[in-house]
């Protein structure tokens, strides 16, 4: 009986050999034929054609020659950033932030734009999408994905939007008029769960595949990472715990009608500011407060005690459900909180739970959610362009 022959296996082979390349280029950045050889695995014939072939596909460049060797210098070799570009948008109730990154991950252009006085929010990230491609000198038809964080709810199904509190105009149907009127592939994402996505890049989550990021700021949100992957929930709403019953303030029975959700009532913005008030630290927004109480010293001590208790009666609900070994404290009150809150959060979760996760105020310090949103294009597009370089 003879062997099965499995048709396409030197085309898969090479395919695989080229992804290997290209995330060594990136990771490492400019390297001889004769290197990308060693790092692959591969001898200096088939190396050699790697490279010729990514070059044809324009996917790769000659960037300079590697001197100081025996014979003649070697031609170094980079993936070119123009290649491809995404664009990540991160869309709040008073303004749009958009940034155009090349294939590399490099940030090349970026805009900001009001939208306190427009009903269209197609044409509102149009404009942005537009203006950051420009910005970064790259053609609009150059741009692989466009990612977009909004607050609320993502339909796992359609990927349209079906819920967003504090964004009334955006609505079910957006999503197919922004892919016809951008022509290229558009896809919403939960910001908390960018932000999450960001913080398992380059932020206190680095290197760990479980783990939870509770936002705190003007609403209050929770990203879960189960083996390296978001858990978005059958309906997109798995990580709202604003919407937590917790003891202490009313539960509204039809939050379809915009009224504050329980534990949001507890722990938002509106009842940091609030709380530190009462012990005499004012601030024009929440971190503010947060910061003025740090400040202080121990006189300060007493808030932070307050908004740990309240913060932990969500972290600990999450925590004997999911168990994680980390919480990361993000948000404008959760960066303001810093070390001395998350110590707080991490005691008084032990207190009251079986479980004893590490709880951390986030790595990052701009821009969490446009970074997460450029994070998860990038990935994508460079699925998609690194796994087709074989024809």
């Amino acid at each position: 009986m003879s062997a099965t022959r499995l048709p396409g296996t030197p085309r898969l082979l090479r395919a695989l050999n080229d992804r290997a390349a290209l995330e060594l280029l990136l990771e490492r950045g400019p390297l001889t034929r004769a290197r990308l050889g060693e790092l692959t695995g591969l001898s200096k014939v088939t190396a050699s054609q790697l490279v010729e072939r990514l070059e044809e596909r324009g996917l790769v460049t000659r960037v300079g020659e590697q001197v100081g060797g025996r014979g003649p210098n070697a031609q170094l070799y980079a993936v070119r950033p123009g290649s491809a570009h995404v664009v990540g948008v991160d869309v709040g109730a008073e303004r749009v932030v958009a940034a155009c990154a090349d294939i590399t991950g490099a940030v090349i252009g970026r805009v900001e734009q009001s939208t306190r006085d427009t009903d269209d929010p197609v044409g509102v990230v149009h404009n942005a999408v537009v203006q950051a491609a420009s910005s970064a000198g790259a053609e609009l038809s150059s741009v692989r994905r466009v990612v977009l964080g909004t607050p609320g709810l993502v339909d796992p199904g359609t990927g349209d939007i079906t819920f967003a509190f504090n964004l009334p105009r955006w609505h079910s149907g957006l999503l197919a008029a922004l892919r016809e009127d951008l022509h290229t592939p558009v896809v919403f994402e939960n910001d908390v769960n960018l932000a999450a996505v960001a913080e398992a890049q380059s932020g206190a989550a680095q290197g760990l595949a479980d783990f939870v990021l509770v936002w705190v700021g003007a609403g209050v949100g929770l990203a879960i990472v189960l083996g390296g992957r978001l858990h978005h929930g059958s309906s997109g709403a798995a990580g709202e715990i604003g919407y937590l019953p917790v003891p202490g303030v009313p539960i509204p029975r039809d939050v379809s009608k915009r009224s504050k959700p329980a534990f949001q009532q507890l722990a938002g913005a509106d009842a940091v500011r609030a709380v530190a008030a009462e012990h005499g630290f004012a601030g024009d927004t929440a971190a503010d407060a947060v910061t003025a109480a740090i400040a202080a010293g121990t006189a300060g001590g007493p808030v932070l005690d307050e908004l740990a208790r309240r913060l932990a009666l969500g972290v600990a609900s999450t925590c004997v459900v999911l168990d994680p070994p980390l919480v990361v404290l993000a948000g404008e009150v959760g960066q303001a909180g810093g070390a001395a809150l998350a110590e707080r959060v991490q005691h008084e979760v032990a207190a009251i739970t079986l479980v004893r996760p590490r709880v951390v105020p986030t790595g990052l310090t701009e821009e969490p959610i446009l970074r997460g949103a450029l994070r998860t294009a990038l990935d994508a597009v460079r699925d998609e362009v690194f796994g087709s370089t074989v024809g």
